[in-house]
C-alpha cells in the first residue's frame, strides 16, 4: 500500500511541479500536529476575541477556528490530519497553510497564516488588522 501511494504521490510531484503530500499518518503521528493546531487555533481565537468590534462572533469547535460576520460572510480554519494543513476559507477562496520551520506558510506562495488573515480581516472590517504569528508547534 506504501508503495502505491508514493508513486502516486510521486507522479502528482511530476505532474503538479510541487512537492507530493505527505503519506497518511497513523494515530499516534497525529498527536504532535493536533497539539499544534489547537495551539494555533486558541491563539487565533484570542487575538480576533480582542478586536475591537462587535461585527463578528468566533468560536472554536474540534480543530475549527470559524468566525462569522454581522453583515454576512464567515472565515473558517479547519486542520485537515490527513495532510498536516491547516486550510483557510474566505471571500469564496482557500488557502493552505503547513507548519514550515515553526511557522504556518501557504503551500503554494509561502505567504505567513497571520498575513492572509490580516489581509482577510482588514479588507472585511474596512479597518487596517494586523494579527502576530500564531506558533506552528
Amino acid at each position: 500500500m506504501r508503495e502505491a501511494v508514493a508513486r502516486v504521490t510521486a507522479t502528482l510531484a511530476q505532474e503538479t511541479g510541487r512537492a507530493g503530500y505527505p503519506l497518511p499518518m497513523s494515530n499516534s503521528d497525529e498527536t504532535p500536529f493536533r497539539h499544534a493546531v489547537r495551539a494555533t487555533l486558541r491563539d487565533l481565537s484570542a487575538q480576533v476575541d480582542a478586536l475591537d468590534t462587535d461585527a463578528l462572533d468566533s468560536r472554536i469547535s474540534d480543530g475549527v477556528f470559524q468566525v462569522d460576520f454581522e453583515g454576512g460572510g464567515t472565515f473558517v480554519v479547519s486542520q485537515q490530519v490527513p495532510v498536516r494543513e491547516l486550510w483557510l476559507s474566505a471571500f469564496a477562496r482557500a488557502w493552505h497553510f503547513r507548519a514550515v520551520e515553526g511557522a504556518w506558510r501557504e503551500r503554494d506562495t509561502a505567504e505567513p497564516l497571520e498575513r492572509v488573515l490580516s489581509y482577510c480581516f482588514t479588507r472585511k472590517l474596512g479597518v487596517p488588522v494586523q494579527l502576530r504569528a500564531p506558533a506552528a508547534g
